[in-house]
């Protein structure tokens, strides 16, 4: 009886849970089934070009960035697990400190940086690499850096986490059997460090793929995504049934999404974590 009312605990959760966020996921995706013509919205979307074009490019900024992100992420989160306790402090508050400031102010600083007259341009031309500044600005390019820069601390974080629970006795039984720090790193940190993988890309790719802010300041109107086509529905054009479709596939998505990088994960990792 005394377990059972643990239970009792998770009550306010789950009200909360309930009436501020299922029930409002409920009422965005129900009305698209029972509006006039029912899911022919959903079938006059993916026969759109149009939509389609916008649902691929997306889909590939926040593959592209998730990617980016764990390539980066992993070697960075591993020296900070290996450094003293006192210089982790410090790394682990200079990756957390982007986080700190706006979305919208960081987005700024990139136009800044990625603009015809914007740092790189500036020396490049003074490098006499180019002989005019280059277009980096409102390109998926300038999407996918904006992105990277805004979710790799949380991917540093998730695998922080994970690989200081990683016994260095691993790593060095692994160096006493032949194979090199690297060699090491592959067969015995990576395949350990899978969960805190998991849970970064996840986070990663969910906040790139329903971001908004550096999409619109980044990308301009040239390169829409599903969030700005969202808002263009909604907040513009007062097409509140299309843009509930338009939610409602990018939920599904985002779910499909999880637990393919979840399957995926599983196969590098031999305790299927």
């Amino acid at each position: 009886m005394k377990n059972r009312s643990i239970y009792f605990l998770l009550i306010p959760g789950l009200i909360v849970i309930i009436f501020f966020l299922f029930l409002p996921v409920l009422d965005i995706i129900i009305p698209t089934f029972t509006a006039d013509g029912g899911i022919k919205g959903y079938l006059d979307f993916f026969r759109d070009d149009y939509f389609i074009s916008i649902l691929i490019r997306t889909l590939r900024i926040g593959i592209v960035t998730t990617i980016i992100c764990v390539a980066l992420g992993v070697p960075v989160a591993y020296f900070i697990s290996k450094s003293s306790n006192k210089i982790k402090g410090i790394l682990l508050a200079a990756a957390i400190f982007p986080q700190l400031t706006d979305s919208v102010v960081r987005s700024f600083a990139w136009m800044t940086i990625l603009g015809k007259n914007g740092v790189i341009n500036k020396v490049l031309m003074s490098l006499h690499l180019i002989s005019e500044p280059k277009t980096f600005l409102y390109t998926e390019g300038a999407i996918i850096v904006g992105s990277v820069y805004l979710f790799l601390p949380l991917m540093i974080i998730s695998m922080v986490g994970v690989m200081d629970n990683i016994e260095d006795s691993l790593t060095e039984a692994a160096e006493s059997l032949g194979a090199n720090r690297f060699t090491a790193f592959l067969k015995v940190i990576f395949p350990l460090s899978v969960p805190g993988m998991i849970v970064g890309s996840v986070l990663v790719f969910t906040g790139t793929f329903t971001a908004y802010t550096t999409p619109q300041l980044l990308g301009g109107n040239k390169n829409t995504v599903l969030s700005t086509l969202l808002y263009q529905k909604a907040m513009t054009l007062n097409d509140w049934t299309q843009a509930s479709i338009i939610s409602t596939i990018m939920i599904v998505i985002t779910l499909t999404v999880m637990a393919v990088i979840n399957k995926i994960a599983s196969r590098f990792n031999e305790r299927g974590v």
